[in-house]
């Protein structure tokens, strides 16, 4: 793996402004479509760059192979379930909490590791990091002005769709040998093979007459934060490696709690500072303990 350049830095801290985006334009879409229709929309939408790089490069979709079970069943946990969670959630807190809570998927990513690799076990150092970060979290629900009786449940929904992603990626480790352009390209046909009879059915979006402030953000969500960002993703992952993309968890809180308060006033109370800091800390001392053990 080559050393990183300046234009590495630039990529990945373009990629994480891309990612934290996705929470203010989430919170914009809701003002007009239901969590299905986002979910649906923003796979839709995000499968389209994809699949033309496929088609560019010659890569095969493998979507319908002997392996279909593995796409479908990632696709439904990896996309389906977090984007419809995500988009439930942020109806009724803010997206700079949101931002805050995805942004411990690499704590909970060290926690199942532990349990399903043999590589990724619990030490000194990554045991404080994973309690300092759920800290933060613990102290970021203590938050009455923003946290209350009425929201309490979508933010642990939100939670519960950075836990989906974990899951997703162990499930990946299924079909880890072949193309991830491929991979994505499969999971996103099968988000759409199965969102597509639940926002019938469920939300009719067709009867809508949404905004064309939510539109443009459930476009944008689909082609930029799902699309392009997952593209992006892999040229980072191919030049650099995943150490390095993961510095993308530090940035997208930051990014996303200045993003919702430059487009949407969402306040930045005390505690969320605080228990970004927690976060952040967990976060460097889960990957410090990752790099010592490599070293």
């Amino acid at each position: 793996m080559r050393q990183p350049k300046l234009i590495d830095y630039i990529l990945l801290t373009f990629l994480s402004l891309i990612w934290a985006s996705a929470f203010f334009n989430i919170k914009i879409a809701t003002y007009s479509y239901g969590p299905v229709t986002i979910a649906f929309l923003r796979v839709f939408f995000g499968a389209m760059p994809v699949l033309l790089l496929c088609w560019h490069k010659k890569i095969k979709i493998e979507a319908f192979s002997k392996d279909w079970h593995w796409f479908a069943m990632i696709g439904f946990v990896n996309l389906v379930a977090p984007f419809f969670l995500i988009a439930y959630g942020v109806k009724s807190v803010q997206s700079n909490l949101a931002a805050i809570l995805m942004s411990t998927t690499p704590l909970s990513s060290t926690i199942l590791g532990h349990f399903f690799t043999k590589s990724e076990k619990f030490n000194f150092i990554k045991t404080i990091g994973i309690l300092v970060g759920f800290a933060g979290v613990i102290y970021l629900f203590s938050d009455n002005l923003l946290i209350n009786d009425s929201n309490f449940n979508s933010a642990l929904l939100i939670l519960l769709g950075s836990t989906c992603y974990v899951i997703g990626g162990v499930l990946t480790l299924k079909i880890s040998k072949k193309k991830n352009e491929n991979v994505t390209g499969s999971i996103l046909i099968w988000a759409v093979i199965i969102l597509f009879p639940a926002v019938c059915f469920f939300e009719k979006p067709w009867t809508l007459n949404p905004s064309t402030e939510s539109t443009v953000s459930v476009i944008y969500l689909g082609v930029v934060s799902t699309g392009l960002a997952w593209l992006l993703r892999f040229r980072i992952l191919k030049n650099n490696g995943l150490i390095f993309q993961s510095q993308v968890s530090y940035l997208i809180p930051i990014f996303g709690l200045i993003l919702s308060y430059i487009f949407l006033k969402e306040i930045i109370t005390p505690k969320i500072i605080v228990s970004l800091a927690c976060v952040a800390a967990g976060l460097y001392l889960v990957r410090k303990s990752s790099l010592i053990l490599k070293k």
